[in-house]
């Protein structure tokens, strides 16, 4: 498989509609063994051991990613870029931890690399708002629809919008994992080898997260 055919493997999510926010994550229930025997049949050319690697994961990466960067586009790129980089080195892994903390932890720094990117080049506001040349008043970059909804549709619609942007405004080192743990629904453990930090440091670094969700979304609750 040449590096040029992997975006063929990446038939990723057709809309943004589909990253709707659950409660958690809904596991893979595939046994983990067969993530391994799938990324050793991957290290002897089977490509459709790989496929079908990308099959099980994509929709959650895209996700994941999505929900740290707020950027779905971006979000499809990183996720094809995570993909790759499992691809190029899979003579390299090693099968004592699981293949979902390995890829994980790719699409995570990934993340943040794009995040720190954007504070250097300072192209996108955390507040969300920017100040036009011509001395109107500021401007939401991503202006709410307009179009008459349900009572109750228009209070959640509004509440998604609000918590994706609230996490936004999160530092990397509490988004990570507070959208692992309360979104895809990941172990303390599993956090703590995907982030390479201790368990201790992921519970408070959560704490402190849903600390502040919590002031930012006082007109939801």
């Amino acid at each position: 498989m040449t590096y040029e055919s992997l975006p063929a493997l990446m038939n990723t999510l057709t809309t943004i509609n589909e990253l709707a926010f659950p409660s958690a994550m809904q596991e893979v229930l595939e046994d983990p063994a067969s993530d391994h025997a799938l990324l050793e049949a991957t290290r002897t050319g089977d490509h459709d051991a790989f496929a079908e690697l990308v099959g099980r994961y994509r929709n959650q990466i895209t996700s994941y990613i999505y929900r740290m960067t707020n950027d779905y586009d971006g979000a499809v790129d990183l996720a094809q870029e995570t993909f790759v980089r499992v691809y190029r080195p899979a003579d390299r892994y090693q099968r004592s931890y699981a293949f979902s903390t390995y890829i994980y932890r790719i699409a995570t720094n990934l993340a943040i690399s794009e995040l720190r990117k954007r504070k250097r080049r300072r192209l996108v506001s955390l507040t969300g708002f920017f100040q036009p040349s011509d001395g109107a008043e500021p401007r939401e970059l991503n202006p709410p629809d307009d179009r008459p909804l349900q009572d109750s549709e228009l209070v959640d619609a509004e509440r998604r919008t609000a918590v994706q942007r609230a996490i936004s405004t999160l530092p990397e080192k509490y988004r990570a994992p507070l959208i692992l743990r309360d979104v895809d629904g990941r172990s303390y453990e599993e956090i703590s080898r995907i982030l390479q930090t201790s368990e201790g440091t992921v519970k408070s670094r959560i704490s402190r997260a849903r600390g502040f969700l919590r002031e930012k979304m006082r007109a939801y609750i």
